[in-house]
């Protein structure tokens, strides 16, 4: 998390700075490939323990709800 907080530092001294447009781009890229290994780490602990405990459980709700949000979570990536 850390290294994320440095990169968006680093977005925020070059605008303020005026650096070149596609050095504070590529610095952008840096901070997005960050924050997408962030969302993969959590999306397969989420699968790991939340998801197979509820698909496991007894509890039917809760079972719909957990496959209902992975769902809703992969349309919104794909941009549905």
């Amino acid at each position: 998390m850390q290294i994320i907080e440095g990169h968006v530092k680093a977005v925020q001294r070059m605008l303020e700075d005026d650096a070149y447009c596609i050095d504070v781009i590529q610095q952008i890229n840096a901070v997005q490939s960050a924050l997408n290994k962030v969302s993969q780490i959590v999306l397969e602990q989420h699968l790991q323990h939340c998801v197979t405990e509820a698909v496991r459980g007894s509890d039917g709700k809760r079972r719909e709800q957990v496959l209902e949000e992975i769902s809703a979570l992969f349309e919104h990536a794909n941009g549905r």
